[in-house]
């Protein structure tokens, strides 16, 4: 099969889940490497372009979450996708503050992490591609080099910070982002325990953006996580874990 789908490398102590990933990954066209180390995965990012990571969260040693902030620093824009166990919130959250984009949970569907990995390509081709470029999720339209807002072909009046926060959100679309990760990308690094302010610019840009507020169809609130705006078009990705 042809491998031009991506390339992902595969972070796991456990081998027998790096060769099901990695036969899983390769069968759907991806190209593959795999690490079983923090240590070594950093030195893999450091020589080979990857387009996403799979990144287990329990690992001895350097650990998943120093792994992601490590990989992070150096490769701001590579897709990094957290395995955690099934309905640890607290690990969810910790990834994301981490720097990963998203996560899937432990056990996962097939049909599940396809859609995220391939989704993850998508996003780092397009920021490698034109970070600028303008952004159309359904009927809200975003140019960031003009700093312009529509909603079906209307302008909207964003403020500054409500520009900035919403700008950050749909660059991430689909993408789970934690309150503190919020705070710190739109208000700086002195931030993070704000949830009220941040809760009043969401509850700003829903008046202005949503047919209905109560109801929002793009800004979405991830219980116990933080927010994500609705993804343009969202792969099925059959049923939930």
């Amino acid at each position: 099969m042809n491998q031009s789908q991506g390339k992902v490398l595969i972070v796991d102590d456990d081998g027998s889940i790096r060769r099901a990933l990695s036969g899983t990954l390769q069968g759907m066209g991806f190209a593959v490497d795999a690490a079983s180390t923090g240590e070594a995965a950093l030195q893999l990012v450091g020589q080979t372009a990857f387009d996403v990571v799979l990144l287990d969260i329990n690992m001895p040693g350097m650990g998943g979450i120093r792994t992601c902030r490590e990989i992070r620093k150096s490769q701001p824009r590579l897709g990094i996708l957290m395995l955690t166990v099934r309905d640890s919130e607290d690990d969810k959250v910790a990834a994301l503050d981490a720097g990963a984009d998203d996560y899937v949970t432990k056990p996962f569907k097939v049909r599940e992490l396809a859609a995220r990995v391939r989704a993850a390509v998508r996003r780092s081709a397009a920021f490698r591609t034109d970070p600028e470029a303008p952004i159309c999720i359904g009927n809200i339209e975003m140019d960031p080099a003009r700093r312009l807002v529509r909603k079906a072909g209307e302008a909207v009046h964003l403020t500054p910070k409500e520009f900035d926060l919403l700008r950050y959100l749909m660059a991430h679309a689909g993408l789970p982002i934690t309150h503190a990760r919020l705070l710190h990308a739109v208000w700086g690094p002195e931030y993070g325990g704000e949830l009220e302010y941040l809760r009043t610019f969401i509850r700003q840009l829903r008046k202005k953006l949503e047919d209905d507020a109560a109801e929002p169809a793009y800004l979405l609130t991830d219980s116990h996580i933080g927010y994500r705006f609705a993804e343009a078009k969202p792969e099925p990705v059959g049923e939930k874990a």
